[in-house]
């Protein structure tokens, strides 16, 4: 039997666990609604041990200070005490989080611990770069002057996570921030506490020293006094555009380093020779997959007029095998919103586009099946107005639109014409024509035919307008947690 909860009833600062001043609340699974544990809460007390342990621990302490190659033995000891819990992780990852079995390990632990090897393996190298020599006149003599440039890491981190990725998203900001020589504190979303405190355990068996690591759990108090907070040197965000902008506001204040993943409204364009089956099951997944709770999900399916009908007809019949339930039965495909919040925000968007003319084809309302818990059918709408609200905003939902178009040049612009610019994909039998489209994506991903079918942890994940700024993963995201410093010298 997994001992799930045991010893995750405290707030982790300074290399320890602590008693929350702020108390404890409860929460939710939301596949019962029944409460799965009690979750400390930390305040602004809490905040101010955790700052100033990461200060401290920046300032005097021996992490920054240590060898690329010394940062990474002691990381990948904490990668390998990660490991060790993966069975715990996968239960966590289940019952807080509401993802299904089929995805919940594959895709929310072990794709992070190899996003985490390839970072520790970047981390290592040494990317200290000479500058040219330079004759420089000294009187009636001449010298070289020379430089190198180094880079250093920033300071202290803070990171705020949301709820739909948790273990993949602390991880994210946690591995190159550390990796870096930097120190950090996690504040995790409330819904989802206990993945990010379990990381303490881990932390603490590996040897990262004390500070290094903070997780304080709380409320928009606590994410609101890091974007204020003097003594953090980046901040770092994955949530709302529209909660992005408020802290790239606040952090200006203190003149921060700010890196936001926002939000996202990604667009499946389908040209007419594609393959109708396999674009159809990766709209179908671009919005079931965690009952559509992703940012870079594709919830926008442009497609060619001349094949549409036939387009929706194959979503929806590939649509019945589909399982809405219980997240640990190994049957269910897609389970519950995080929350009845959630779920009341997802269904005021399908109340909307109804009232506005919007062609569903299926789903729109609660499984009748399913008395309890926070689920929501598989919906579609279809011949969608890219100018609608169901089009431009992000639903966060299992909700999907299908748009038409009659031309590439049309496609391309339908793509483009939304406040988000994270991910987008083309379906077609010409590769050659789907990369020249793709290239005029204003998009920071675009995956042709599906992709890689593999997560690359090499490449940088991000976007352009509201999707946010700054990188995650590969080696861009390792360097946006270090600055770069120019040490010169006469040589001679």
């Amino acid at each position: 039997m997994i001992k799930v909860m045991e010893g995750l009833d405290k707030l982790y600062i300074n290399g320890r666990f602590v008693n929350a001043s702020g108390g404890r609340e409860a929460v939710i699974n939301p596949a019962n609604e029944q409460i799965l544990s009690e979750a400390p809460v930390g305040d602004l007390y809490d905040l101010r041990l955790a700052v100033d342990a990461a200060r401290d621990a920046f300032n005097k302490g021996p992490w920054p200070r240590l060898s690329p190659l010394k940062r990474s033995q002691v990381m990948s000891k904490f990668r390998e005490s990660l490991i060790s819990r993966r069975d715990r992780f996968g239960a966590l990852i289940l019952q807080e989080g509401g993802a299904v079995c089929g995805d919940a390990l594959s895709r929310q632990f072990d794709i992070p611990m190899q996003h985490l090897l390839h970072t520790i393996n970047v981390g290592s190298r040494n990317f200290a770069r000479p500058l040219a020599p330079i004759v420089t006149n000294l009187g009636a003599t001449k010298g070289i002057g020379a430089g190198i440039v180094e880079r250093v890491p920033i300071g202290v981190v803070a990171a705020i996570t949301p709820f739909n990725y948790p273990t993949y998203l602390n991880l994210a900001k946690i591995g190159p921030a550390l990796m870096a020589g930097n120190t950090l504190i996690l504040k995790p979303s409330q819904l989802t506490p206990f993945q990010a405190l379990l990381l303490g355990e881990a932390a603490t068996e590996a040897g990262i020293p004390p500070g290094v690591l903070n997780i304080i759990t709380g409320g928009d108090d606590i994410g609101e006094a890091l974007t204020r907070e003097e003594a953090v040197d980046l901040l770092t965000f994955t949530g709302s555009d529209v909660v992005g902008a408020k802290i790239a506001e606040q952090c200006g204040q203190s003149l921060k380093r700010v890196q936001l993943e926002l939000g996202g409204k990604s667009a499946l364009i389908v040209r007419a020779d594609a393959d109708l089956d396999m674009a159809a099951k990766t709209a179908l997944r671009g919005f079931t997959a965690h009952a559509g709770q992703g940012c870079a999900m594709f919830t926008r399916a442009l497609v060619h007029n001349s094949v549409r009908s036939v387009f929706v007809q194959k979503v929806l019949e590939l649509s019945k095998l589909v399982k809405v339930g219980l997240p640990s039965d190994p049957s269910t495909t897609m389970g519950p919103l995080i929350s009845a919040a959630q779920r009341s925000r997802v269904e005021r968007s399908v109340e909307l586009a109804l009232e506005n003319g919007g062609n569903l084809v299926m789903g729109g309302r609660r499984p009748s099946h399913l008395e309890t818990g926070f689920y929501f059918e598989p919906t579609l709408f279809d011949d969608v107005d890219n100018r609608s609200s169901l089009a431009q905003d992000e639903v966060f939902g299992p909700v999907g639109c299908v748009i038409g178009f009659d031309s590439d040049e049309e496609a391309v612009m339908l793509s483009n014409d939304s406040k988000y610019g994270l991910r987008a994909g083309v379906m077609s039998a010409n590769v050659g024509h789907a990369y020249e489209m793709a290239q005029q994506l204003r998009v920071g991903q675009v995956l042709i035919n599906g992709g890689a079918l593999a997560a690359l942890s090499d490449a940088p994940f991000g976007g352009f307008k509201r999707s946010g700024y700054g990188r995650e993963n590969g080696e861009e995201g390792f360097l946006g947690y270090t600055e770069s410093r120019v040490i010169e010298y006469h040589a001679g």
